[in-house]
């Protein structure tokens, strides 16, 4: 599996993820992008004996997008202080199922109280368990009669947050039957995309922004022309302004 890397240098890789491939490997040894990409560095320079990688930040499985990755030991320290002081700008594109109960183009606030059981992410206090606050924002940019294409900005980083609040408010992510959708997808995939990513360089300090083309499996249910993707630049734009500390 060749990664589709989208920015590299001594410091750090910026690689784009598949849907159903693996962030890092789990139990089951299923190839994952941790390996992919030391395989691809293991190559380009022709490393020999083990190449050290660390892995910033998580994808879910079935959800695709970009993903960062520390060369060194140093860039992984800052790099994940970066993210878990919520500095980071994370942007998402979500094709969810419509039940037309959100206006187009206005953002909307969500902060839940989310809880983890039973391998699910649950908006609600569940009592005896462990509740974080969830919050992001999101803006229906198009909508037809079966689906909305939502862009949303991740403010906290909790497991499954965005699969779990747009499935509490009866908008699941295509495809994600654990959150309640209805439909399925062949390729093991979700219509859930890490659209844009800004950060501060671990070492240069300056900033890092990439975003991504919108995935073929977006298009194929919802039409998406070029003016659609010129309003996506310009919300994501300010995005990168707005501050993810908030």
């Amino acid at each position: 599996m060749d990664p589709v890397i989208l920015y590299e240098d001594n410091h750090i890789i910026v690689a784009e993820k598949k849907a159903g491939v693996l962030s890092q490997q789990d139990s089951t040894g299923s190839p994952s992008m941790l390996d992919s990409v030391k395989g691809y560095i293991k190559k380009k320079y022709r490393k020999k004996g083990n190449v050290f990688l660390g892995l910033v930040h998580r994808l879910d499985k079935p959800v695709s997008g970009i993903i960062v990755f520390a060369r060194t030991s140093k860039a992984a320290g800052r790099l994940h202080r970066e993210f878990a002081e919520r500095r980071a700008v994370k942007i998402y594109l979500a094709l969810v199922e419509n039940n037309g109960s959100a206006e187009t183009g206005k953002w909307i606030e969500r902060n839940d109280p989310l809880t983890r059981t039973r391998g699910r992410s649950e908006v609600g206090v569940i009592p005896g368990r462990k509740t974080q606050q969830a919050h992001m924002r999101f803006m229906v940019l198009a909508a037809n009669s079966k689906y909305a294409l939502l862009l949303v900005h991740i403010i906290t980083g909790r497991k499954h947050q965005i699969r779990a609040q747009l499935g509490a408010i009866g908008m699941p992510v295509a495809g994600d039957q654990r959150y309640g959708s209805r439909l399925s997808c062949a390729d093991e995939s979700i219509c859930l995309h890490g659209l844009y990513l800004s950060f501060m360089h671990p070492v240069k300090r300056e900033p890092v922004s990439i975003c991504t083309e919108i995935p073929g499996r977006f298009a194929e249910k919802m039409s998406i022309g070029g003016t659609l993707r010129e309003k996506i630049r310009r919300e994501v734009e300010p995005c990168s302004q707005f501050g993810s500390k908030v």
